[in-house]
């Protein structure tokens, strides 16, 4: 199954492909950092520090660590689009790093339609309004790669406010919470990577 949905789109990849594709969806610069926006990024980053990566910069416009998970090659990337514009980094990340089949696509997002500090793994399906899930598909032509989502849950004044919700840093007790389900998310990584999509869902799935 080609990821993109028309003849032609894949590019040549220099050296080795990678085993798994992990991109962490935020928004860039430091007027939001630490926004709820951004903990998909921040799951990514803690990946990379336990596996001693480093990111750089590159030419699909992210931040691109590559690390060994057992014996796997992992690539990590943080789109450096804005998040409504992320299908714009994580096509030419696709082609640079030869994936081949949505299932070796990880994107971690997060998620209104989840409480603030639950995950859930998924694979495949609606995007549940996600400006930047949205966009990937756009440019990937299908929506079968698989996602870690992380709570964030919906704004006091209902999910017509979440626009501004995600773009706030949260409170101190809320920080909290979050800074437990980055390193969950982070968990769910790895054990993607090592154990499988069915495997891991069977064991996130069951604490949200």
């Amino acid at each position: 199954m080609s990821l993109f949905g028309r003849r032609g789109a894949a590019a040549e990849r220099r050296g080795t492909p990678a085993d798994l594709l992990v991109v962490g969806l935020a928004n860039p610069g430091k007027d939001f950092a630490g926004t709820r926006h951004n903990l998909g990024a921040d799951a990514v980053r803690l990946v990379a520090s336990r596996h001693g990566g480093t990111f750089r910069r590159g030419k699909e416009r992210a931040e691109v660590a590559e690390v060994r998970i057992d014996d796997l090659r992992v690539a990590l990337a943080i789109p450096h689009t804005y998040m409504n514009l992320s299908g714009e980094s994580v096509a030419p990340l696709v082609k640079r790093h030869g994936i081949d089949d949505p299932e070796k696509l990880l994107i971690v997002h997060d998620e209104l339609d989840l409480p603030a500090g639950r995950l859930k793994v998924k694979r495949g399906g609606g995007l549940a309004g996600h400006n930047g899930l949205r966009s990937i598909k756009a440019h990937l032509h299908t929506d079968g790669f698989l996602r870690i989502r992380i709570g964030i849950g919906k704004p006091p004044g209902g999910k017509e406010q979440g626009a501004n919700h995600v773009l706030r840093r949260p409170g101190k007790r809320e920080q909290t919470e979050l800074d437990i389900v980055v390193e969950e998310a982070a968990d769910a990584i790895e054990a993607i990577a090592t154990d499988g999509i069915e495997a891991t869902m069977t064991k996130f799935n069951a604490r949200a």
